[in-house]
């Protein structure tokens, strides 16, 4: 009981808050991105995902631990992959690509609205002189990590590299026998991007890549702020 007393009393309990609020942000980034695909596939005829309850908001149906640190570690990430059977769709390849482009589209949008609402917090706290407020603080600081991280991978699984999101995009362009081909040895691809991630070769283009869309992004996400406050 002493040593549990010593370790609670020395918890850095900031760090411990900080660190659950980015998982929470991460784990909606990732469900979301993962709930797009399922959906847009079965709107396209494909039942995969909902037979295998991948169309759902549990975050344990659809986390990939070693995805997940990444995401919490750099901002860079991916969930574990919905199924999905590409002979199902009436026109495989590009249902294939609508399935695929889903997934960046939804954490384009969510983080638009999650900068949104990061600063609508921030004007209800100006025009309610709470600037000092720890809640509003903290919940504004949450939208802004929200659109960061979804906008990080948005951007991460828009690379035209298997098995990621942009490879199945820019699918309608490639000659169907170099195509499925490439889809049968995906596996290949993610050894590839794991060595690439880890010796940190893509961090550069996608921390600018990311920037370059954040500010975009904020420049037309402020304007709800502009009007609330005049």
């Amino acid at each position: 009981m002493a040593f549990l007393t010593d370790f609670l009393s020395n918890m850095d309990w900031e760090a411990l808050i900080n660190l659950l609020i980015r998982l929470v942000a991460v784990m909606c980034c990732l469900v979301i991105h993962e709930c797009c695909h399922g959906l847009v596939a079965y709107w396209l005829g494909d039942t995969t995902a909902k037979d295998q309850k991948r169309l759902s908001l549990n975050p344990f149906r659809h986390i990939d631990i070693f995805g997940t640190l990444m995401m919490l570690l750099v901002g860079f990430g991916w969930a574990k992959p919905v199924p999905v059977n590409m002979n199902q769709f009436k026109h495989p390849k590009s249902g294939m690509a609508l399935t695929a482009l889903a997934g960046p589209v939804s954490n384009f949008v969510l983080s638009y609205l999650s900068l949104v609402a990061g600063y609508f917090c921030f004007g209800i706290m100006i025009s309610s002189g709470t600037l000092d407020s720890t809640f509003g603080t903290g919940l504004m600081n949450f939208f802004v990590l929200l659109s960061e991280l979804s906008l990080g991978l948005g951007v991460f699984n828009l690379i035209p590299f298997p098995p990621l999101d942009g490879f199945k995009i820019i699918g309608v362009l490639i000659p169907n026998k170099i195509y499925y081909w490439i889809l049968k040895y995906e596996f290949a691809g993610t050894i590839i991007l794991f060595v690439l991630l880890f010796f940190g070769v893509l961090d550069t283009p996608l921390t600018v890549a990311r920037n370059w869309l954040m500010n975009a992004i904020d420049s037309i996400a402020n304007w709800p702020l502009y009007l609330f406050v005049h």
